[in-house]
């Protein structure tokens, strides 16, 4: 894969990043983004880093820029700089998370055989999209409050902003109801799609529903002319094997931290 791709992915993270946001700071080595509506999302509510920055002085610059915010969330997309910063944040209290891009170098795979459709949140509070996402959230984060479940689902509503066309995709079972989904952005201008949040409902998993949603995003981003298709994944995580299989390969990384 050419340097010049890993670099391509980066800047469409940042663009998306930048463009979804309610509001762009900017602050020494990158910038903050912010969005009140979704206030519990990380996502959204962020320091990105691009470099050149100081490991040593990132806490302090995380707690100036995001005081008024209850968690603390910095992504490092430089992958020299990222290692660099995880002592100093480590000892400030921080999590660390290596996040893997990876893009697909396989061919692009004949069509699904479960039915994957574009769907959307749309005004009904109990849609069936809306509906899926949120039992699935309080099934990954029983704890959480109803403001932080609310967040991270309707969160998708600013995430139509961040590229040309954001695709939700959805696969149902026999009975109609939506059991597994992903996100889809495209930016056929530049030849770019990005594949996100890849999910099963847990009473549905190992049933093929994320091949089909994964394959009908890998054509939908081929026939948009995008040829350089990526995601990202947790080093740490058993998804990242699960995409390799499937013709994603590892090109490059970002570091993540976080500390609630």
């Amino acid at each position: 894969m050419p340097q010049n791709d890993l670099q391509r992915a980066r800047d469409f993270r940042l663009s998306f990043a930048r463009r979804q946001a309610g509001e762009v700071r900017e602050v020494p080595g990158g910038f903050l983004v912010l969005h009140r509506e979704y206030a519990r999302s990380h996502e959204h509510n962020q320091l990105h880093i691009v470099g050149p920055a100081d490991p040593e002085g990132l806490p302090a610059l995380a707690d100036e820029a995001m005081a008024f915010l209850p968690h603390r969330r910095i992504t490092v997309h430089d992958e020299t700089l990222g290692p660099l910063c995880a002592p100093a944040l480590e000892r400030a209290g921080y999590s660390h998370v290596t996040e893997v891009l990876m893009v697909h170098t396989g061919p692009v795979p004949e069509a699904a055989a479960a039915d994957v459709v574009e769907r959307d949140l749309g005004p009904d509070p109990y849609g069936p999209l809306r509906r899926a996402l949120t039992a699935q959230q309080r099934r990954w984060m029983p704890d959480a409050d109803e403001r932080t479940v609310h967040d991270l689902v309707e969160r998708r509503t600013a995430r139509r902003a961040g590229a040309e066309d954001v695709l939700f995709l959805a696969a149902h079972d026999d009975s109609g109801e939506i059991v597994s989904w992903a996100d889809l952005y495209l930016e056929p201008a530049a030849g770019i799609a990005q594949i996100e949040e890849v999910a099963t409902a847990e009473p549905y998993l190992r049933r093929g529903y994320a091949d089909a949603v994964l394959t009908a995003a890998l054509r939908r981003a081929a026939a948009a002319g995008c040829a350089l298709r990526f995601l990202v994944a947790d080093q740490d995580d058993w998804p990242l094997r699960w995409y390799g299989r499937r013709g994603f390969t590892a090109v490059g990384r970002a570091h993540s931290f976080s500390r609630f």
